[in-house]
């Protein structure tokens, strides 16, 4: 059996999170550094196995005060726990994409199931095969020891427990390896 090993295209990949502030308006955050890959054995990707990673020094959310204070102990401590990760299979059941897997944070690991709609595979003009994936799921915050929280004097909640995860990625082919059946 053939299998593809792919790795994520940093120039052309953007990994985001939404979290509510003060239950009114939403706030977007980016993992600037992060790597990825998947093997895959079926041109749809269906069984194909991902590892992601990203760098919680790398979090921007416009304002630094609070990518500062996101890198803290209240939330990511990225001082101990300098990455979260993720390791995964994506099924694809009759076109109905997902991607099941384990995402570590703060040495919290919790199974998620993210939403993919699967772009399709194409040449670029250098010769490189890409596959593209839009990725898209919520976990809770809390489940991770992200667990920091304020109210206002309103009785506002100022950080939601829910977050959306909003992953635009693009795989480049490496290399295909036939694998010896016994």
């Amino acid at each position: 059996m053939k299998t593809a090993k792919w790795i994520i295209d940093p120039t052309h990949s953007e990994v985001s999170f939404k979290v509510k502030h003060l239950v009114i308006s939403t706030v977007t955050g980016y993992f600037r550094e992060f790597e990825g890959s998947a093997e895959s054995a079926s041109e749809d990707f269906d069984g194909a196995t991902v590892a992601f990673s990203a760098s919680i020094d790398s979090i921007d959310t416009n304002q630094k005060d609070r990518d500062n204070h996101l890198k803290s102990a209240d939330f990511f401590d990225a001082a101990n726990h300098p990455k979260l990760s993720f390791e995964g299979t994506i099924k694809n059941d009759g076109g109905d994409y997902k991607l099941i897997g384990n995402l570590t944070m703060r040495e919290t690991t919790k199974e998620v199931t993210l939403d993919v709609d699967f772009g399709g595979v194409a040449g670029d003009p250098y010769g490189q095969t890409k596959a593209g994936f839009e990725i898209e799921g919520k976990v809770n915050r809390k489940d991770f020891g992200l667990s920091w929280s304020a109210v206002t004097e309103a009785g506002s909640v100022v950080v939601s427990d829910q977050v959306r995860l909003i992953l635009s990625v693009q795989l480049v082919k490496q290399e295909v390896t036939e694998e010896a059946t016994a």
